[in-house]
């Protein structure tokens, strides 16, 4: 299986690490990007490791989530590739993750 990006995802990590590298240090933004790498490279081998995420369950996707840290890395898996939707901070309200002008 091959693990792509979506572009919603892609900015939601952006900000994850201009966040840390702002408010951290940039040693820690890279180590925290760095840690959800290898969770979604993880799922290359173990697609169904994850469990379905029930504030999407509406949508009828099927998309499933692991956790990085904090970070919920929400993915879906159709035929032989996964696609990254979103990397949502489980500090937040869950109830947010349907918000996509978040």
């Amino acid at each position: 299986m091959k693990v792509y990006w979506t572009d919603f995802a892609k900015q939601s990590l952006k900000e994850v690490y201009h966040f840390y590298r702002k408010n951290a240090s940039e040693k820690v933004a890279k180590r925290i990007k760095a840690q959800i790498f290898f969770k979604t490279k993880l799922l290359e081998q173990q697609s169904k490791v994850g469990q379905i995420e029930p504030f999407l369950e509406e949508i009828g996707l099927d998309h499933r989530y692991i956790l990085s840290g904090n970070f919920k890395i929400i993915y879906l898996i159709q035929g032989e590739s996964i696609f990254i939707t979103d990397l949502f901070d489980t500090r937040q309200n869950p109830e947010k993750i349907n918000d996509p002008t978040r």
